[in-house]
């Protein structure tokens, strides 16, 4: 049991949960301290105790049966995927580029995202799986800040491997079973704020809901949830709502984040009046979907630090 809970996102199937809470915990500290919390900053990351803050670890679901050490593990990122899945992951890409088209800092990255759209309105090739399906979006995103200066084969991993990984907590029970079974391992009555990025937003969200007791503080950062035919209108329980019990959520995104659909959920979310704070927007730079650069920020150490004294 933990009192912050820290949920990850994608693509950290080689990583573990110390590994983790070893990246993000200064990160979180350095954001407190800027927030003027120095205390609280200490016991986040100098003198961290067990049950502070803990890592609720799903990436190894998302290992290939060869990589892990039992054969009655999940094997989620074999194979390609299924017809229903393929689809899904095409919405997805779209809803990227489309966030992109609107959202995007620069009017050359909006422009050259506005120009990709109007290539997918095209025939569809003959290619099935995920990569097919993606190739769209990837091709536009090479040309985006920040993958114009990584290149096409490390936007094509990055992307398919998210596309594939989101895809498959959406659509696969057994998957979300056990991820929200990791999570909830973590939560119990000292449990005061649960932080999710990027998919692990949707999983805290998921599991604020199962969670059932007083909860001072969810914050999702580059959150999906916004997505709203893609993963919006497949979160549980349906139909979306601020989960009970949750005295406050705050959600942060920065504007060039593809993945951070937009930064007020407010409208989408019912029973949000006085509960979801989710108009603020942060600037993470040339990499504006990290998780550590999100919890550096003074305004994520503000929220917490309230949180956690009762403000």
């Amino acid at each position: 049991m933990a009192r912050i809970v820290l949920v990850h996102g994608i693509a950290q199937e080689q990583k573990s949960a110390d590994t983790l809470e070893a990246e993000w915990l200064p990160s979180l500290a350095d954001g407190v301290r800027l927030a003027g919390d120095a205390g609280l900053a200490d016991t986040l990351w100098r003198d961290a105790r067990p049950g502070d803050a803990r890592m609720a670890f799903y990436g190894d679901l998302f290992l290939a049966g060869d990589q892990q050490g039992s054969a009655d593990e999940l094997t989620a990122d074999e194979g390609e995927l299924t017809a229903d899945e393929g689809e899904l992951a095409e919405a997805l890409a779209g809803e990227w580029l489309r966030n992109a088209a609107v959202s995007a800092s620069r009017e050359a990255d909006r422009a050259r995202a506005r120009a990709e759209l109007a290539r997918l309105d095209g025939p569809a090739g003959e290619t099935q799986g995920v990569r097919a399906a993606a190739r769209p979006v990837l091709n536009a995103l090479v040309r985006l800040r920040p993958f114009a200066r990584l290149g096409v084969a490390f936007a094509e991993r990055v992307v398919v491997k998210a596309l594939r990984q989101v895809t498959r907590y959406l659509t696969d029970d057994a998957i979300r079973e056990h991820v929200q079974d990791r999570v909830a391992g973590l939560i119990g009555p000292e449990t005061e704020a649960i932080i999710g990025h990027s998919l692990g937003s949707v999983v805290a969200y998921e599991a604020a809901h199962l969670h059932g007791r007083p909860l001072p503080l969810l914050l999702t950062l580059g959150s999906p949830l916004g997505l709203r035919t893609v993963v919006y209108e497949r979160t549980r329980p349906q139909p979306p709502s601020v989960p009970p019990g949750v005295a406050r959520w705050v959600n942060l995104a920065d504007r060039d984040d593809l993945v951070a659909a937009r930064p007020d959920l407010t409208p989408l979310f019912p029973g949000a009046d006085g509960v979801l704070d989710s108009g603020y927007t942060v600037d993470n730079g040339a990499k504006p979907h990290e998780a550590a650069f999100y919890l550096a920020k003074r305004r994520t150490g503000e929220v917490l630090s309230a949180a956690l004294s009762g403000r």
